[in-house]
């Protein structure tokens, strides 16, 4: 068997282990032993076979693990803004119960509001919708 093709099933392998997985940095590194193929295809040597799949490939994981610091994930669905509009509207609670909490009107129906965590449910006022969870809302005390 040929170094190119040996190249090509660790790639394979790596592929499908990232699909199973789901894990972003397999296909990095699979990037770097597609490069190894290639570069044994362009007839070059086992050691610089190695060389360029290690350098394309580290090179991969490192640049997707500085763009991901970068770029933290999305928020959840229940309080990403862009998903649900209902997060970042405001509510008027007018009494907080004893087991923390609430009931309000909101859109024409009534829903069962939570203290974001973390929080304590204050006094009677306006509150912040931050999450929409099911038929709750999680709110925190509004700043305006």
């Amino acid at each position: 068997m040929s170094d190119a093709t040996l190249w090509w099933l660790a790639a394979g392998i790596l592929v499908a282990a990232e699909l199973v997985t789901g894990t972003f940095y397999l296909l990095m590194l699979a990037l770097g032993l597609a490069a190894g193929a290639l570069a044994a295809h362009a007839g070059l040597g086992v050691t610089a076979q190695v060389v360029v799949a290690a350098l394309l490939g580290g090179g991969a994981v490192l640049s997707w693990h500085l763009w991901r610091r970068r770029h933290p994930p999305a928020p959840a669905a229940g309080a990403n803004r862009d998903v649900n509009l209902d997060v970042g509207e405001t509510v008027h609670i007018k009494a907080w119960t004893a087991d923390g909490t609430a009931h309000v009107r909101y859109r024409g129906a009534s829903w069962t509001a939570r203290p974001k965590a973390g929080t304590t449910p204050g006094a009677a006022g306006a509150y912040r919708i931050v999450e929409v969870r099911g038929s709750q809302l999680v709110v925190e005390p509004s700043t305006s």
